[in-house]
């Protein structure tokens, strides 16, 4: 039995303005010669399928179409669990039609947790495969508030109540395996953060909980789990140096910051409960790069990449000796003849010798929203004794924002 796992597709989202349509059509092409080159039996789409919890028309169109080709494929059946970019009840909107086809969705957490583990089976209707299927945990489905706890009483509560869903469903699913026969593996599923998990800068990650404390303990994942698929992060890796246990990374670079990286789906194959893995890399339909460097430095390189015709999304960070206020014209004058774009400039000399700690290079989208509500309470010379609790406090709010599901009605 052969499972494809990928995460983090975040369809719809755009780079510095540019729409990445192209980009995520191309992916799920690729995905789906995939599926059928490799005759995968299973597809498990770990979290944020969409960038945003109100998706595009064109973001939806892709998803589904993706969805109606997939029938027609020797894919038997289909795993989506919401991520925290997800709106829950928009992907469950659709569940029980999806169900009669084989693609089965978990955007919400399940009371009692039933829904949450399946069951699949062969051709011949035998048990094949048990899927503990966690989606996104959010705050209120784990943890009761309490006046006056602090951050880490908090992050202590979440990170318990992650563990304790986990060993429930897990429960559950090692229940079943004695029902259904020893030999059939467990795959469990989740979007989170383990502690030790590498990101790189400008990947668009965004922290799941207040004060970023709750980063789970992967070696306190139930034992049962023959493999682990998991999302959320964006870079490819092993959970905790485990062979079985996997981030799949998203399928696009997020940022400047991922150009270089090879991105990946698992392909995981069950001999019984042996699960073999082999990355699968995903090829590069819009190319990026980050350019750094003085400025005969950077136009060298923008010269070599015009004489190949490259196509390449630029981004352009200046950090020679020479003022040079007009970076963006030069820039421009350079990519002029060619299909090149420069997306982003960041003139730090600019920024060191002129604006000092204006900030006026950075745009609003670049900022985390923890650094806007710092630089606003400096701003209105608020003390600094009043500013911890004033942060705890906007953190909350932002939180519930966050996870603030607006199609649930």
């Amino acid at each position: 039995m052969k499972i494809l796992h990928t995460s983090d597709w975040h369809l719809g989202r755009v780079l510095y303005g540019k729409k990445r349509y192209k980009e995520f059509e191309d992916f799920l092409d690729w995905l789906l010669k995939t599926v059928i080159d490799e005759k995968v039996d299973v597809l498990l789409v770990a979290g944020d399928i969409f960038d945003t919890s109100t998706p595009s028309n064109r973001a939806q169109e892709l998803y589904y179409r993706f969805l109606h080709q997939l029938i027609d494929s020797p894919c038997r059946h289909a795993i989506f669990i919401a991520g925290n970019h997800d709106s829950a009840s928009f992907l469950d909107a659709p569940k029980q039609l999806l169900e009669a086809l084989h693609i089965h969705v978990v955007g919400k957490k399940r009371d009692p947790v039933d829904d949450e583990v399946l069951v699949l089976r062969d051709r011949q209707g035998a048990p094949e495969l048990i899927v503990a299927a966690v989606p996104y945990l959010r705050d209120s489905d784990i943890r009761d508030a309490e006046a006056g706890e602090s951050v880490e009483d908090k992050g202590k509560k979440l990170i318990e109540g992650i563990h304790r869903h986990y060993a429930e469903v897990a429960k559950l699913a090692e229940k079943t395996r004695q029902q259904w026969g020893e030999d059939i593996p467990i795959v469990g599923m989740g979007h989170l953060f383990t502690s030790g998990g590498r990101i790189v800068d400008g990947d668009g990650v965004r922290e799941l909980y207040v004060g970023s404390l709750a980063h789970v303990d992967a070696s306190r994942f139930p034992s049962c789990f023959d493999y682990l698929a998991l999302g959320h992060l964006h870079v490819a890796q092993k959970v905790h140096g485990m062979e079985t246990a996997r981030y799949s990374g998203s399928p696009l670079p997020m940022g400047f910051g991922e150009a270089h990286q090879k991105k990946k789906v698992y392909l995981v194959e069950f001999e019984k409960r042996k699960a073999s893995v082999e990355s699968l890399d995903v090829p590069v339909s819009q190319e990026l790069e980050r350019i750094q460097g003085n400025w005969d430095v950077i136009s060298a390189r923008i010269r070599t990449l015009a004489a190949t015709a490259s196509k390449k999304w630029l981004e352009v960070i200046y950090d020679g000796d020479e003022v040079i206020g007009n970076l963006r014209e030069r820039l421009e004058a350079l990519v002029e003849d060619s299909p090149m774009e420069v997306l982003r400039i960041k003139n730090n000399r600019i920024i060191e010798q002129v604006m000092k700690r204006c900030h006026d290079d950075e745009s609003l989208g670049e900022l985390k929203a923890d650094e806007v509500f710092r630089r606003c309470l400096e701003a209105h010379d608020v003390p600094e004794t009043q500013r911890p609790g004033l942060i705890q406090a906007y953190q909350e709010v932002l939180q519930s924002l966050l996870e603030e599901d607006v199609r649930v009605q």
